[in-house]
């Protein structure tokens, strides 16, 4: 069976023989229109998380808490105006597999709130602001 296979963008002709998972033969294809679907099983994916987008500017009102690498939020601890104290962990933040802590830096006020569980942040960007 012939098959015409995508790859980065290249169309490329595929033949596989009945009854086998091995291909046969490979040659770089002109762009073809396929005819018939094609059924192809692919590997489970996880599923979406939405990402709360993160601020990239001192646009908050006190003192930004920024994240020390790039990762993912876990987890919240805090919520807008809580009184928070030296040390208290406000994030969880996973990066490579590991989790890190995201400590307070001194005490104080949550002034505002700007990432989400399950946001994407880089190096930088600010997580809340403390007053």
């Amino acid at each position: 069976m012939k098959y015409i296979v995508t790859i980065n963008g290249k169309n490329y002709e595929v033949e596989v023989e009945k009854g086998q998972a091995n291909i046969v033969k490979t040659t770089e294809a002109a762009v073809v229109p396929v005819q018939e679907a094609v059924p192809v099983s692919a590997a489970p994916t996880a599923p979406a998380v939405p990402a709360a987008p993160a601020v990239q500017n001192n646009t908050v009102s006190g003192e930004p808490l920024k994240s020390p690498l790039p990762g993912t939020i876990l987890a919240v601890n805090v919520h807008q105006g809580a009184s928070v104290k030296k040390d208290e962990v406000l994030f969880i933040l996973e990066a490579m597999k590991m989790e890190t802590e995201i400590k307070a830096p001194r005490d104080g006020v949550v002034t505002q709130i700007v990432v989400a569980k399950g946001a994407s942040v880089s190096t930088g960007d600010i997580l809340l602001a403390l007053q």
